[in-house]
C-alpha cells in the first residue's frame, strides 16, 4: 500500500480555478473522504491522482514518488466509478481477467487472482455471469472486485454508490469498509453524501469552491466544525446570529443574541472574541434538550413535528423569532402550537465565525 501527497495542485478550466492551490496527505491504509457539493473540485482532485487529469501547477505523490507526469496506467491504482464502466460482452471474469492480461501475467495466475477478488466481494458464483445478468449492486461489487484484482497501491471511488437505492447503498457502504479494513488499502472516496462520508471514512476533507474548508475525523467535523459551511453541510444545524459580550470570572464567555438574551458559552481553552464580534452560535438539535434544567434556556412554540423513527424532529420558533431544530427521543412528541421550554448546556454549542455579518 502507499501514502498520497498533493502538493499545492491547481487545475483550471477556461482560466477559472477548478482546484486551486490544495495540499493534502492520505495515511497508508487510510480511508479518506472528499466531501461537497457538485463542481467543489473533489472529483478532480481524485482525477488527479489516477492520472486521467494533470495539474496546472504542484505535484502529486503516490508511495514517496512524483507521478505528476506519469500515466495513469503505470500507477497502480485501482478506479470505480459510479456507472460500473464493465465490459458487457465480456463475462464477469473476463472483466476481472482483462486488466490482467494486459499485464501479461500468466494464466494460471490469472485464474487465482479473479477467483481471490471475486470471494473477497462475495460473488464466487457470479464468474460466468454477463453484467446484464447482474443487479445494480452485483454490478458495482463487480466494478470493485475488478478495480482490486489488480493489487493496486490506491484505491480510487468516484461517488461508486450514487446510482444505487438507499438500502442497497447502506448495505454496499458497509462491504467496502469491511473489504478496505481486511486489506488495508489506502483509498480516497468523492461523495457528496454526508451520511456516506461518516458511516466510511477515517477522515474527511471538506472542499468549497475548489478549496480546502476543514479536514478531520468524522466526529471533529461534526462536533467542531469550523465554519458557517462545514457547520451547514454536515448533518442538520442550528446557526443562531450573537455577538461577544464578555468573559466572566469562570472562563465563560457570554454572547448576546438580537432578542438581548445571553447565553453562556465554554471556550474549551480557546482564544475569546472580541467584544461586539458577531458570531454564530452553531447547535446540533440533538444538544437542545426539552425543560427548565439547563444552564442556557429559551421559549418558543412549536410549529411542525417529523417521526425520525426513534424520535422526532421539531421545527421551533423561539419567543425572538429565531427557527430551531430540536431533536427529541421517545414515542411521544409535542404537538404543534404548543409551548415548550428548550435549553443546553454551555459545552453543547460552538462559536463560529459569522463571516456573512462580518
Amino acid at each position: 500500500m502507499a501514502t498520497v501527497q498533493l502538493h499545492n495542485v491547481v487545475k483550471r478550466y477556461a482560466g477559472a480555478p477548478v482546484v486551486d492551490t490544495v495540499s493534502l496527505s492520505v495515511r497508508d491504509g487510510e480511508f479518506l473522504t472528499l466531501l461537497g457539493p457538485s463542481g467543489c473540485g473533489k472529483t478532480t482532485c481524485l482525477r488527479m491522482v489516477a492520472g486521467f487529469v494533470q495539474p496546472d501547477a504542484g505535484s502529486v505523490h503516490i508511495g514517496g514518488e512524483d507521478v505528476t507526469r506519469v500515466p495513469a496506467h503505470r500507477r497502480n491504482t485501482g478506479m470505480v466509478f459510479q456507472q460500473y464502466a464493465l465490459f458487457p460482452h465480456l463475462t464477469v471474469a473476463q472483466n476481472l481477467a482483462f486488466g490482467l492480461r494486459i499485464r501479461k501475467l500468466a494464466s494460471k495466475e490469472i485464474k487465482t487472482r479473479v477467483a481471490e477478488a471475486l470471494a473477497l466481494v462475495r460473488l464466487s458464483g457470479y464468474a460466468d455471469r454477463y453484467p446484464e445478468q447482474l443487479s445494480g449492486g452485483q454490478k458495482q461489487r463487480v466494478a470493485l472486485a475488478r478495480a482490486l484484482v489488480i493489487n493496486p497501491r490506491v484505491l480510487l471511488l468516484d461517488e461508486p454508490l450514487g446510482a444505487l437505492d438507499q438500502k442497497l447503498r447502506e448495505e454496499l457502504q458497509a462491504e467496502i469498509k469491511r473489504i478496505q479494513r481486511e486489506i488495508g488499502i489506502t483509498t480516497i472516496f468523492v461523495t457528496h453524501d454526508q451520511n456516506e462520508a461518516l458511516s466510511l471514512s477515517d477522515r474527511i476533507v471538506v472542499m468549497r469552491q475548489g478549496v480546502i474548508g476543514q479536514i478531520g475525523s468524522p466526529q471533529e467535523l461534526y462536533d467542531r466544525p469550523v465554519d458557517r459551511h462545514v457547520a451547514s453541510f454536515i448533518g442538520k444545524i442550528n446557526l443562531l446570529e450573537v455577538a461577544a459580550s464578555h468573559v466572566d470570572g469562570n472562563g465563560l464567555l457570554h454572547v448576546r443574541a438580537r432578542s438581548s438574551e445571553t447565553f453562556e458559552v465554554d471556550l474549551e481553552g480557546r482564544p475569546a472574541p472580541r467584544p461586539g464580534d458577531p458570531l454564530l452560535l452553531a447547535l446540533r438539535p440533538e444538544r437542545i434538550r426539552m425543560g427548565e434544567g439547563a444552564a442556557n434556556r429559551v421559549q418558543g412554540r412549536v410549529e411542525l413535528a417529523t417521526y425520525a423513527g426513534d424520535g422526532w424532529y421539531l421545527e421551533v420558533r423561539t419567543s425572538a423569532g429565531d427557527p430551531l431544530i430540536v431533536r427529541t427521543t421517545g414515542r411521544a412528541a409535542p404537538v404543534p402550537g404548543e409551548h415548550v421550554a428548550l435549553g443546553w448546556e454551555r459545552g453543547d454549542g460552538v462559536l463560529l465565525h459569522d463571516e456573512v455579518s462580518a
